[in-house]
């Protein structure tokens, strides 16, 4: 049967923060937009451009970059490769010179603060994270092509059936996770191994665990570069950086050089509760201050959640023996299946469904993969996920200023423990007496979305947006 296709590789794009929906979204779209100039062969006949932002990515699309990402996508960069320290000058030339190169080729007039234009009283009905291309041609001809950003980077152009979706035949199609422990029960294979098994319809198994371990490259580079940056973030919130401080006092002056040596000195730091729970917290600030600061960070499943999963996993590497890369590899299998039921089932965007739909999301995903990982049972696993999902629903989605950093980056630091709660929780019960189903908790977070005022949906018009006083000075 040919059903909707989510890979691992969709759950974890490699990309640049702050935020999955309202910076990579935009980016792959004007990527996306000016391909298809390129297959029309009007590229080079293009005269002007116009871009329009809508709802969402309007009302929070300064914060989040996304004008900034436009231009960067449109001018046939790549978020994965893009050396993210030329950001700022780039933005500043296409500024200072009034011209984008479309697709690093085709120059023309372009003035951003008059080409880009932010609809704040407008929403289009499919999706509130809309943005729309207006082009004119040489001759006078116009070609217009809107695109919507439905959360974690994936991109859906109006018109079409299906997003970054897959309509492909794989051996164990899955949409929920009765599904999911159904081909569990069949087969007798874990989790990871079912999902490695539909990954095998894409590519062959070696290029899918490279593949892993180099999101797990990037995810760990990141632990490592947010928790060694000082500063303070940009925007004009002022929030100084916490991790690196928290990395220096937990570590007691112990030397090291790069990444391996750093996780040994953490392992050998010692197991007290209070120091574990102390570098939890660290992992995930590091991850999502390097996301706020237009750093390279995974979507898992989204950028204002990136800190979630490596912040769990890199948990489970220094304290709980996972430091394998088989253990990796499956740790994320398990994290992205879980992540795929819930974007199926209901949403991962928090435009749509509030912050319980990113930090609740990667919460269930990363509890999922480390009850499995430390030897849970199938039905264990999906329990911790429907525990961790259980106490996030209803959480809003209320950025001050706009800005992916209150409440964002603590939310990362919650949603990780509360996975590590989910899944002791989970692995010390027993799934038969469990009165909530996963799907039952998916259903119930899809009908909160529903229900929840748009102004707790990513627009910085409600909650602490407006209730906490305090002077953007460069926003």
């Amino acid at each position: 049967m040919n059903e909707e296709a989510i890979s691992v590789f969709d759950m974890f794009k490699i990309g640049v923060g702050p935020s999955s929906s309202h910076t990579l979204g935009p980016w792959r779209a004007a990527q996306t937009f000016t391909a298809s100039l390129e297959k029309l062969d009007k590229l080079n006949r293009v005269v002007s451009l116009e871009i329009l932002l809508y709802g969402s990515l309007a009302k929070t699309g300064v914060g989040h970059g996304t004008d900034i990402a436009v231009q960067l996508g449109l001018s046939g960069e790549d978020p994965v490769t893009f050396d993210v320290n030329a950001i700022d000058a780039r933005i500043a030339d296409i500024k200072a010179m009034n011209k984008l190169l479309l697709a690093g080729r085709h120059e023309i007039d372009f003035t951003p603060s008059d080409d880009i234009e932010f609809l704040f009283s407008e929403s289009l009905p499919y999706h509130p994270n809309a943005l729309s291309f207006l082009v004119k041609l040489d001759n006078g001809e116009t070609i217009s092509e809107t695109y919507y950003s439905i959360g974690g980077g994936f991109v859906k152009k109006e018109g079409e059936e299906n997003g970054d979706g897959k309509i492909m035949q794989l051996p164990f199609p899955i949409n929920t996770s009765n599904e999911l422990l159904h081909w569990c029960r069949t087969t007798g294979m874990s989790i990871h191994e079912v999902v490695l098994e539909n990954e095998n319809a894409w590519r062959p198994e070696a290029a899918t665990r490279a593949g892993l371990l180099n999101i797990w490259r990037v995810m760990k580079e990141c632990i490592y570069r947010g928790a060694h940056t000082d500063g303070y973030l940009p925007g004009g919130l002022q929030v100084k950086r916490r991790a690196p401080a928290l990395n220096k006092k937990l570590l007691k002056g112990a030397t090291f050089s790069g990444y391996e040596e750093w996780s040994a000195a953490i392992k050998a730091g010692g197991s007290q509760f209070q120091y574990i729970l102390d570098w939890v917290s660290c992992f995930a600030l590091a991850v999502n201050e390097e996301n706020a600061s237009f750093g390279r960070v995974v979507t898992a499943p989204t950028n204002g959640a990136a800190g979630v999963i490596p912040a769990v996993l890199q948990y489970y590497i220094s304290f709980c023996d996972g430091d394998s890369e088989q253990k990796i590899i499956d740790f994320l299998l398990t994290a992205s299946e879980v992540g795929s039921i819930f974007k199926k089932g209901a949403t991962i965007s928090a435009a749509m469904g509030g912050c319980q739909a990113e930090i609740g999301v990667s919460s269930a995903m990363a509890a999922a993969a480390l009850t499995e990982a430390m030897g849970g049972s199938q039905r264990q696993a999906l329990m911790a996920a429907e525990i961790a999902m259980e106490h996030h629903l209803g959480m809003t989605c209320d950025p001050i200023g706009g800005l992916v950093q209150i409440p964002c980056i603590e939310r990362n630091t919650m949603g990780a423990i509360k996975a590590i709660t989910a899944s002791q929780l989970a692995l010390q019960s027993t799934p038969d007496f469990a009165k909530v189903s996963l799907d039952g908790v998916i259903k119930t977070m899809w009908d909160t979305a529903l229900d929840m005022n748009s102004k707790y949906k990513e627009t910085s018009d409600g909650g602490l947006a407006v209730n906490v006083p305090i002077s953007l000075s460069e926003c």
